[in-house]
């Protein structure tokens, strides 16, 4: 039937091809955890600053508006910036 040399060998190439699938599953793996943390590093924090910011506008606006005598409100300010 089968060669003994010729099965040496196919069972050489599977152990062979058993390590490069590991060691692509292990490649797959941190390339999933990369993505993961570059989305919690730059992502998360780009909503948070979309979500905080209108605050600290507030906070930095009225003082400027009170110190120039402009009673005007906070919308108003931001439609004269553009903004």
């Amino acid at each position: 039937m089968i060669d003994p040399e010729l099965s040496a060998k196919l069972d050489e190439i599977g152990a062979k091809a058993d390590k490069a699938y590991h060691a692509a599953e292990t490649v797959r793996k941190y390339l999933f955890w990369t993505g993961i943390i570059s989305i919690v590093l730059i992502v998360l924090p780009l909503v948070g600053l979309i979500l905080v910011l209108p605050a600290f506008m507030n906070n930095y606006v009225t003082p400027l508006n009170a110190m120039t005598g402009n009673s005007s409100s906070l919308q108003s300010t931001m439609n004269t910036l553009g903004l």
